[in-house]
């Protein structure tokens, strides 16, 4: 065997070792992501159905705050249906709608002393924020792990590996910017 075909025959098994590491790192990163979104799909469902008992509770004592119930069950619907079709921009869309219904709710609990002392409230109340709160951290954790992926399939030489394959690029979960806005507590409280 010459040089030139033991060089050829090196240099293609390199080749083919590192388009299999590459291969088996992008299938890491497509589970890695699909694995983060199963974590938000958990937490959401959790969300779902703690809504109904808490709109129910509330409806007990706010016999006058109708389209504020309204909105949240609204928005709860809106928010599995986008979850339903895994369509993540309408998620963003209506996670901000819920969650400002559900600002809203808490504020409005307040005019209602008998409600706010509900045992059944106080446990939903905590339930619900303790669900938000672990919702956004796992929101911060799959955006993390859509932003590696779609950064890794666009990266030469990953990216012909990437586009032979037919990996894709993931979108992230963003709220709109109401969502990230300043509170007007004075308007949520001088309904």
């Amino acid at each position: 065997m010459e040089i030139s075909e033991f060089i050829f025959w090196g240099l293609l098994v390199v080749v083919i070792v590192y388009a299999i590491i590459m291969f088996n790192h992008l299938v890491s990163l497509k589970h890695n992501v699909k694995k983060a979104w199963s974590n938000i799909d958990v937490l959401l469902k959790q969300r779902h159905d703690e809504l109904p008992k808490l709109v129910e509770t509330c409806r007990q004592y706010m016999q006058f705050e109708q389209q504020t119930l309204e909105k949240v069950m609204q928005a709860r619907a809106a928010v599995s249906a986008a979850q339903a079709n895994g369509d993540v921009p309408a998620l963003g869309a209506a996670e901000t709608e819920m969650r400002l219904g559900l600002g809203n709710l808490f504020a409005v609990a307040e005019a209602y002393p008998d409600l706010k002392a509900n045992e059944t409230f106080q446990h939903l109340q905590q339930r619900i924020s303790g669900l938000e709160n672990a919702i956004a951290d796992r929101r911060e954790f799959y955006n993390e792990s859509v932003n590696i992926n779609n950064i890794q399939i666009e990266q030469f030489p990953d990216l012909v590996i990437a586009r032979l394959f037919r990996f894709r690029a993931f979108d992230l979960l963003e709220f709109s910017e109401s969502e990230t806005a300043d509170v007007d507590l004075g308007a949520l409280f001088n309904r």
